[in-house]
C-alpha cells in the first residue's frame, strides 16, 4: 500500500462503493455491533418497510447499558429496562442475530466484547449505536458510533453515507511518570485540544507513548476520541495487535491468521503519510489527571489548584462559572483533598482485566472510608472471570468494595447503579456531564482506576502515587 497515505484513508478508500451525489461516501460495514436501547427502533423501522437484516452474520448483538449489576433475575425490577431486554431477544430471533445475553458467557459491554471475541480487527468499518465505538480503533480501524436510524439503515444496507473527515496525527514521546497511565494520557489530550477541538477530524495517535501501550491501554485512550470532539481515534497496528488478537474465537487462524497478520500490518501508516494537522505533547507533562467540571476538558493535574475564571478566554468563563457552581468548587482551591462520596471502576473504558489488576494494586491491604460507596464492576463476564480466577475479586470485597456482574453499571445509570442528591462520584468512566450519573444534581469526578481506588481508600481525591510502592508502580 502507498507510504504517502495514512491508515484512515487506506481503510476508508478500501471499503467505498461509490461517492454519491451530495459528496459523501458510501462505506461498505465490515461490523456492525448492537444492544438493547438503540436497536429496538431500527428493527421496527426495518418491520415498517418489510426488510430483512442484509448480512446477519456481519451483526453481533449484546446486553449491557440497561442490565442489573447487583440482580440480574429476570424479569427485571425495571419495567422499561425488561421490556428492551425482551425486544433485543425478539429481534436477533427474528432476523438471525446472534445475541450475547446475560446467560451466555461472552456477555459484557459491547466495545469490551468486540475486541476480547476477536470481532474486532485491523482495517475494518466497524459502526455502533452507541458513542464510544472509537474505542475499536485501538486495533487500526474506522469504528463510528451511529444513530438509531443509522443503525436501521447498516441493518438493511451494510452501507453507509459519511463524509470523510480530516485527519489528526496526535503524537505523544518521552517516557511517563510513574503512577501516570492511559487515562490520564487522554484526558490531558482532551484538556490542551478542547472537546469541540477534534470537531471533523479522525486522530491517529502516534508516538513512543502509544507504541509501548498495551491493547486495553490503546483502548481506553481510543474510547475518549469522542469527547475531544473526533469523529473517531485510531491507533496503527503493530506486533502488541497481533499478539493480542491472535487465538481469540473470530479471528482467523493458522497459516490464515499469519497472511491476515501480514495484511494487518501493512495498512499503518506509510513514513511518508500526509496528515491535514499533526500536535504534540511531551509525557513528562502529564501528571495523575482528574476532571472538575461539567465537560472532559475541565481538568487539572493532581498537584495544580483550579485555575481562577479569569484566567479563561472570555467566550469560556460563562461556562466555567456554571462549572464551578454545579461542581460546588471554587477557583484556585486544589483538588486534591476533595472528599468524595461514591467511588465507581467499571465503564467501557476502564474495566477490563488490566485495569482492575491495577486498582486491586492500590486497594489491597487497605480499606474503603467508612463514609464511601465504592463499586467494581467488570466489563464483560470473562473478565469477571478472569479476576475471581486471580484473586481479585476477594482484594476488593476485602477492602470494602462491592464486586458486581458485568454491565454499563454506573457510568450512564440507564440501571439501577445511580448517584443519589449531589454525591460526588470518583468515576473511571468517560463523561462528566450534569445528571450523567443518574442523578439530575449528581456530580462526577472522571479519572483512571488507580486514581479511583486510592480517592476510595482515603474518601478523598488522592495522588496514588502516594499510595503506590516501587514494586507497584
Amino acid at each position: 500500500m502507498s507510504n504517502t497515505k495514512n491508515l484512515f484513508d487506506k481503510v476508508w478508500d478500501l471499503h467505498s462503493v461509490k461517492t454519491l451525489d451530495s459528496g459523501q461516501d458510501q462505506l461498505l460495514i465490515g461490523l456492525h455491533l448492537i444492544h438493547e436501547v438503540t436497536s429496538p427502533q431500527a428493527f421496527e423501522m426495518l418491520r415498517d418497510r418489510g426488510l430483512k437484516v442484509l448480512f446477519p452474520e456481519r451483526t453481533i448483538a449484546t446486553v449491557d447499558h440497561i442490565v442489573p449489576t447487583e440482580n440480574q433475575a429476570r424479569p427485571f425490577a425495571d419495567l422499561l429496562a425488561e421490556e428492551m431486554m425482551s425486544a433485543i431477544e425478539k429481534n436477533c430471533i427474528e432476523f438471525g442475530v446472534t445475541l450475547l445475553d446475560v446467560n451466555d458467557s461472552r456477555q459484557g459491554i459491547v466495545h469490551v466484547v468486540g475486541p476480547e471475541q476477536g470481532l474486532t480487527q485491523p482495517g475494518m468499518t466497524i459502526v455502533c449505536g452507541d458513542s464510544h465505538t472509537s474505542t475499536h480503533g485501538a486495533f487500526g480501524s474506522i469504528a463510528l458510533g451511529i444513530g438509531t436510524s443509522q443503525v436501521a439503515h447498516v441493518l438493511a444496507t451494510q452501507t453507509m453515507a459519511l463524509g470523510r473527515p480530516k485527519v489528526r496525527q496526535v503524537i505523544v514521546n518521552g517516557e511517563l511518570g510513574p503512577g501516570v497511565t492511559a487515562k490520564d494520557v487522554t484526558l490531558h489530550i482532551i484538556r490542551k485540544l478542547g472537546v469541540q477541538g477534534g470537531v471533523g477530524y479522525a486522530y491517529e495517535y502516534a508516538g513512543e507513548v502509544f507504541d509501548r501501550m498495551s491493547m486495553e491501554e490503546r483502548m481506553t485512550v481510543c474510547n475518549m476520541s469522542i469527547e475531544g470532539g473526533a469523529r473517531c481515534g485510531y491507533i496503527n497496528p503493530d506486533q502488541t495487535t497481533v499478539d493480542y488478537l491472535k487465538g481469540r474465537p473470530f479471528v482467523p487462524q493458522g497459516a490464515a491468521f499469519d497472511k491476515a497478520a501480514e495484511w494487518w500490518l501493512n495498512l499503518a501508516s506509510g513514513p511518508d503519510a500526509k496528515f491535514d494537522d499533526v500536535v504534540e505533547f511531551d509525557a513528562a507533562d502529564i501528571e495523575p489527571t482528574v476532571t472538575w467540571g461539567i465537560t472532559p476538558a475541565q481538568s487539572v493535574g493532581i498537584s495544580e489548584n483550579l485555575a481562577p475564571i479569569s484566567s479563561y478566554a472570555p467566550d469560556e468563563q460563562t461556562l466555567i462559572k456554571e462549572a464551578f457552581r454545579y461542581m460546588e468548587l471554587e477557583e484556585n482551591q486544589p483538588i486534591k483533598g476533595q472528599k468524595i462520596d461514591v467511588a465507581f471502576i467499571g465503564s467501557c473504558t476502564n474495566s477490563r482485566i488490566s485495569d482492575l489488576r491495577e486498582a486491586a494494586k492500590v486497594v489491597e491491604g487497605r480499606h474503603v472510608a467508612d463514609h464511601v460507596r465504592a463499586l467494581v464492576v467488570p466489563g464483560s463476564q470473562l473478565v469477571r472471570k478472569q479476576a475471581i480466577e486471580e484473586g481479585l475479586d476477594k482484594i476488593f470485597s476485602d477492602a470494602g468494595f462491592e464486586w458486581r456482574e458485568a454491565g454499563c453499571s454506573m457510568c450512564l445509570a440507564m440501571n439501577p447503579d445511580k448517584l443519589v442528591g449531589n454525591e460526588l462520584c470518583a468515576s473511571s468512566s468517560n463523561r462528566n456531564f450534569k445528571g450523567r450519573q443518574g442523578s439530575p444534581t449528581g456530580r462526577t469526578l472522571l479519572m483512571s482506576p488507580t486514581m479511583v481506588a486510592a480517592a476510595a481508600i482515603n474518601g478523598c481525591v488522592t495522588d496514588v502515587r502516594e499510595l503506590l510502592t516501587p514494586a507497584t508502580v
